[in-house]
This record gives C-alpha cells, sequence and structure tokens, in this order.
C-alpha cells in the first residue's frame, strides 16, 4: 500500500512538472529535463521581468508551481516512511548492500518477491520482471530480441534506474562488476548494459532473499 500511494504522488509530480515545462516553453521558455532543474530555473523564470510571460501568466504558472512544492513535500513524506521501515528490515538492510539498490528499490523488490521461493533460480525472477530477452525462433535460428517488459513495470523501472547509476559511474572504477559494466558498454552500448546490469542485479537480490545471504562482492567470493 505505502508504495502504491508513493508510486501515485510521484506520477503526480511528474505530471505537473511536465505541465509546467510544456507551458513555459510556449512562451520561448525553455526548462532542461529533471526535477532539479525545474525546482531552480522556474523561480527565475517567474522573476525575470524581460521573458515573454504576462503577468497573468506569471500568476497561473506560479499557482501550478506552489502545487508542485506542496507534492514534493508529500513525496518526501512517504520516502521517509519508506526509508524508516527498510531501516527495521533486515532482508531490506542486506538488499542494499548491492550495487545500485537503495531504500526504496530494496523495499519494493522486498515487497514484490515476498521470500522468493516462488521462483526456482535468480533467471526465473529476472524473467517474471520482465528483464530477459525475448525470443523468436526463425528457420531453425534463436533470435534474441528486446526484453519481454513482463511483470510489474514500476518495480522493473525503479530496478533499471538503479542499475542506471551503476553503469554511469563504472568507467571510475576498477572493481570486476565495473569492468564488467564497462566491456557491456563498449560492445552492446549503454541502454543494453544498464539492462544486463538490472538482470543481473535482479538475480543476486533473490539469492539474498531466498536463500538469506548476504552479498559479497566478486572480488571476494574468489577470495574465499
Amino acid at each position: 500500500m505505502l508504495h502504491k500511494l508513493r508510486r501515485g504522488v510521484s506520477t503526480e509530480r511528474t505530471r505537473i512538472s511536465n505541465q509546467l515545462r510544456g507551458l513555459l516553453a510556449e512562451y520561448g521558455v525553455i526548462i532542461p529535463q529533471g526535477i532539479a532543474a525545474l525546482r531552480r530555473e522556474l523561480p527565475l523564470a517567474l522573476g525575470d521581468a524581460d521573458n515573454e510571460l504576462t503577468d497573468w501568466a506569471r500568476q497561473l504558472l506560479n499557482r501550478q508551481y506552489q502545487r508542485f512544492l506542496e507534492v514534493e513535500k508529500e513525496l518526501a513524506w512517504y520516502d521517509q516512511q519508506v526509508q524508516r521501515m527498510a531501516k527495521q528490515d533486515e532482508t531490506c538492510q542486506r538488499l542494499q548492500a548491492i550495487p545500485g539498490i537503495g531504500e526504496v528499490v530494496a523495499s519494493l523488490l522486498k515487497g514484490w518477491m515476498g521470500d522468493g521461493r516462488q521462483f526456482r533460480r535468480g533467471r526465473d525472477a529476472a524473467a517474471a520482471l520482465g528483464l530477459v530477452p525475448r525470443q523468436n525462433s526463425t528457420g531453425g535460428k534463436d533470435v534474441l530480441l528486446g526484453i519481454s517488459k513482463r511483470g510489474d513495470p514500476y518495480v522493473r523501472a525503479q530496478l533499471v534506474h538503479g542499475a542506471r547509476s551503476v553503469a554511469a559511474r563504472a568507467d571510475r572504477k576498477t572493481d570486476r562488476l565495473s569492468r564488467w559494466v564497462q566491456r557491456l558498454k563498449a560492445e552492446r552500448g549503454f541502454n543494453k548494459a544498464t539492462v544486463a546490469l538490472a538482470n543481473k542485479l535482479v538475480r543476486i537480490a533473490w539469492v539474498i532473499i531466498a536463500r538469506g545471504e548476504h552479498y559479497q562482492p566478486p572480488e571476494q567470493q574468489l577470495a574465499g
């Protein structure tokens, strides 16, 4: 319930931010993508007497911006509740040791996967989230297509976001996982490497949830 309500508030924030960006663009005021950019640039645009915004447009946009700030506060409250629950849950604590998995994603995965025993292996969990390639057989050959996108799209999206942050920082690191990501990025591009990493992360999460294990970085596994 907590995550469903949080998701609704997050969707509302995205809707308002996109609306504000679109309305400003009609007056020639372009704000870059991202919540942080909107929060930073919109008050400057409203206070800029040299742009093409009319007084009435400034008033309307300001009212909607105040609504945006209210939704931001509500989302922050939900985030605090997720963080509090994650800190009290031993499984979530172990999940957060996995690169790219913070309190929100750990809590989501725990809620989505349960005890993990409905899956025989980690690959089955990844398949249930739609993070494995679709296959098409033609002429006796199996052709790998894009990911199937089965399962809960919100959980999958949050997991991919976490994987994207790991992939973006991989070039600055030399550990085994980062080197694997670097190679995938070079061979298949950033987006495919990100999805492959998300697939790996959910497999690791299944081991931690279903078997009660702790995450060990690949280097430690080799040392063991």
